[in-house]
């Protein structure tokens, strides 16, 4: 994990430098998973100062081209966040890809992200290897209750679920994710909603809730009314009746005065926003063109090792692996990623797989048949083999069916062995 040591050099966080640093948001994450009955992502008035508005969606790859363009021209950013225009966690893959790509070009910039935290959790671990320090969570309720009246459904995958019982999830899911955020030391923030006759009488169960998880930050946020939404008619609360909400929670937690409501394509200081000035920038990087068969490829391959020179260590028994790459001055070590710790069962291979996302292949010297199966489901061909590093690297980035066979060693199955101790430690 790199994270920037100046934590304090995120505005949104900390008032004091609001005009001294500059935040990005990148729109790499269309998709959400919940439906708010305040939200509509439908429209985008390039006058509008909301969140779920974007002008373009960027890929990863577009996303790190048009942070350096931006920096070229603002360099007070200091943050660079992911905030929608649905949810980060509704597209693990472009979310993790673009925050590695970011933290390995601007090892400084601190790494920010936004969610509903229903499907925040999982991805916990991940995120704090690659060195994202800022969290914010929404959470607009914490009686399901309350909370089932603020959306319309919570989707899983194909399942949908509404009414009482998507409350209920998405609660426990935001409570399991702030923990597991907190535990790792990630600085958390957590918006709310104020919609007037709805939650607006319950701030204060919030406020408390979120001191016992060890939360940061409270930031009350007044109802935006959007046209086409279920709360299209209720009127907005006004400064003194939202100053009279956050008084009381200020008992309990930290308030935060000074949001702007940002974009999901915000860019600048928050009291000089440079969004309008940029967009040029941002279509211009969204119509790149799509890059090559090649250049689509995985560029890595993570290797299992003992030592750095040879493939002699089993998946199961890795605590990291080590991350190769090609370029035009031969094989090249990226860096060394741990791996999920054991004990969660088939949820470390799920971790890996995603921590894997931008790697072609897996190099070791034994595997289980369930990571197997896991990484080969997610794109990452695991290959069983003895011998040097390199001559491995070699055969799996040219697909040398020939060299792969010729470092091939017969496998021992270890699914019948419960433990899988001293051959696999956790391959189950």
């Amino acid at each position: 994990m790199n994270t920037p040591k100046d934590v304090s050099k995120h505005p949104c966080f900390n008032p004091e430098v609001k005009g001294q640093f500059g935040r990005i948001h990148l729109p790499v994450a269309p998709k959400c998973n919940i439906k708010c009955n305040y939200c509509n992502r439908k429209y985008d008035c390039v006058n509008e100062s909301r969140p779920g508005v974007t002008s373009s969606i960027l890929t990863p790859e577009q996303a790190l081209v048009y942070v350096e363009k931006v920096l070229e021209r603002e360099p007070r950013i200091t943050v660079v966040g992911i905030a929608g225009p649905g949810d980060p966690f509704a597209n693990p893959n472009e979310t993790l890809q673009t925050m590695r790509l970011i933290r390995k070009r601007f090892p400084d910039l601190l790494l920010c992200l936004s969610s509903n935290g229903f499907g925040l959790a999982n991805h916990v671990d991940e995120i704090a290897q690659i060195g994202v320090s800022h969290v914010t969570v929404t959470v607009n309720a914490v009686d399901p209750d309350i909370s089932k009246k603020i959306y319309s459904w919570v989707k899983e995958g194909k399942v949908i679920y509404k009414g009482l019982q998507a409350a209920e999830l998405l609660l426990a899911r935001q409570l399991d994710a702030i923990k597991k955020l907190k535990a790792h030391g990630i600085t958390v923030k957590i918006n709310t909603i104020i919609v007037p006759g709805i939650n607006d009488h319950h701030v204060v169960e919030v406020a408390k809730k979120m001191q016992e998880l060890g939360v940061d930050l409270l930031n009350c946020m007044a109802l935006f009314p959007n046209a086409d939404t279920p709360f299209a008619d209720i009127i907005e609360p006004d400064k003194t009746q939202m100053d009279e909400i956050r008084k009381k929670a200020e008992t309990y937690i930290p308030q935060m005065r000074h949001c702007t409501r940002c974009r999901a394509d915000a860019v600048g200081l928050l009291g000089q926003d440079r969004t309008d000035e940029m967009r040029s920038c941002l279509s211009a990087c969204a119509k790149r063109p799509s890059p090559s068969k090649e250049e689509r490829g995985r560029p890595y391959i993570a290797v299992g090792t003992l030592e750095g020179v040879l493939i002699n260590q089993h998946l199961g028994e890795a605590e990291k692996v080590q991350i190769w790459t090609r370029s035009d001055k031969g094989l090249e070590l990226v860096e060394e990623r741990e791996t999920p710790k054991r004990g969660c069962g088939p949820k470390r291979w799920l971790h890996l797989a995603r921590m894997l996302s931008d790697c072609r292949a897996i190099l070791v010297s034994g595997i289980g048949e369930t990571p197997r199966k896991v990484l080969s489901k997610y794109g990452v061909e695991p290959y069983v083999m003895n011998g040097f590093i390199e001559m491995g690297l070699d055969a799996a980035f040219n697909e040398n069916e020939s060299g792969l066979a010729a470092m091939k060693v017969r496998e021992v199955s270890c699914t019948s062995k419960v433990n899988c101790a001293g051959s696999g430690g956790g391959c189950l």
